[in-house]
């Protein structure tokens, strides 16, 4: 999957899953159904994965946790190009921590938010935290996507500062996951930083986005719908496939409104007939019935049906 010139440079592209991570009873990471979600993801349309990111309740992970995680994935060889992991933490030895982790264990990139407890930070000091990060790192192997989340952060990340950001590590500081659901924005990144690789984080642009030099996507709901978000992503190159993301961005819509990750939780609970899926660490709670049966009833409106 994906294309050639991706696979000859060893870059991360395509169809991402933001994965989701299982728990246990306990609440405690349910690590073997960690790693067969990651492989199933694998096996069933994505390129690769990025766990320990928003979907994958990572902020509600201890450090040792994620360690934990980043490990268990390298054991099951989900690494190099399939994997981007994801790193960022308040604390700038916390995101060290879990750098340095991802890349010993092979990952061919990692996805960074910025430190996000302190709002309206200056465009100074979201630079020296980045370059904090990167000179303690100290190694020439990182690649960073910059995370772009505003609407869970608190503040974008100005392109003015992505700009800053390549121009002083331009051979690592390489692209992006935008989940700005700023299409304008992502447009302007495109078209301002050439040879940035950035992914929508919504498949709802995963089109778009290819026809503008985008590499693929990073989406939470791709942990659903990832055989349709590959079958845009293969073919957009070759021929029509305009119908085949309107059916994807509808898969994507179903759950407009919903809680997402404690919907998909209990939609893969259902469907796979494994009920310790749908467990969650406070401060989510579990989705209600109501919701589950809402995403069920658009789902099934649109011909949909969870790969086996």
């Amino acid at each position: 999957m994906g294309f050639w010139e991706n696979k000859m440079t060893n870059q991360p592209a395509g169809v991402f899953a933001a994965s989701l991570t299982p728990m246990t009873a306990e609440l405690e990471i349910d690590m073997p159904a960690a790693v067969a979600h990651n492989q199933w993801l694998l096996a069933n349309g994505c390129d690769g994965v990025a766990p320990l990111g928003t979907t994958g309740e990572a902020n509600s992970l201890s450090i040792d946790e994620r360690l934990m995680l980043l490990d268990a994935l390298a054991d099951a060889d989900i690494t190099g190009p399939q994997l981007i992991a994801g790193v960022g933490c308040t604390a700038i030895p916390d995101t060290v921590t879990l750098t340095r982790k991802a890349l010993a264990n092979g990952a061919s990139g990692v996805l960074m938010l910025p430190p996000f407890y302190y709002k309206a930070p200056s465009e100074d000091g979201l630079f020296a935290a980045y370059a904090e990060v990167i000179e303690r790192v100290g190694d020439t192997a990182l690649q960073i996507y910059l995370y772009n989340f505003p609407q869970q952060v608190g503040f974008e990340l100005p392109l003015s500062l992505i700009a800053r950001l390549v121009e002083a590590y331009p051979d690592t500081v390489v692209g992006s996951k935008d989940s700005s659901g700023d299409w304008q924005r992502m447009e302007r990144t495109l078209a301002e930083l050439p040879g940035f690789r950035l992914f929508p984080g919504s498949e709802e642009f995963l089109l778009a986005g290819l026809r503008q030099g985008a590499v693929g996507c990073i989406s939470a709901t791709v942990n659903v719908n990832a055989p349709q978000a590959q079958a845009v992503y293969a073919n957009w190159r070759g021929g029509n496939v305009d119908a085949s993301q309107n059916h994807l961005t509808e898969l994507r819509m179903a759950f407009k409104g919903l809680p997402a990750v404690p919907v998909m939780k209990a939609y893969h609970a259902r469907e796979r007939n494994a009920p310790d899926f749908a467990h969650l660490r406070p401060p989510f709670t579990p989705a209600s019935e109501a919701d589950l049966a809402t995403v069920s009833e658009r789902l099934a409106v649109a011909k949909f049906q969870l790969a086996a």
